[in-house]
């Protein structure tokens, strides 16, 4: 009586697999577009001076017009500002450049 039991068994089990398989779909779904990726995130540069405190600031702008937080007007008239607080940086005026950044931070709304 124990073979018969488990010929019917495994049986059964066949019967079952069989019938759990005749419900998965034959066909796949299409592949639908996915989003686009958000733009890579530059790290900016590191330290103290105004050459860093200047490019973080010139980061988070492009970063602000590239999501369409900032216009890009001005964006370009931020970014306008930060090149001359760049330039006076460069030439070794490192008080005039982080007043220039500063003033520009204040004028655009940016701590």
């Amino acid at each position: 009586m124990t073979a018969y039991r488990l010929s019917h068994t495994l049986l059964a089990v066949a019967f079952l697999g069989g019938l759990a398989g005749a419900c998965q779909p034959k066909a796949t779904a299409p592949v639908t577009a996915t989003a686009a990726a958000p733009p890579a995130v530059t790290v900016p540069p590191a330290g103290p001076g105004c050459g860093p405190n200047i490019a973080r600031t010139q980061a988070v702008v492009d970063s602000d017009v590239a999501t369409g937080n900032l216009n890009p007007p001005v964006g370009a008239r931020f970014s306008a500002d930060l090149a001359r607080a760049s330039a006076a940086c460069g030439a070794g005026r490192e008080s005039e450049a982080l007043s220039l950044l500063a003033a520009a931070k204040t004028r655009y709304g940016y701590r």
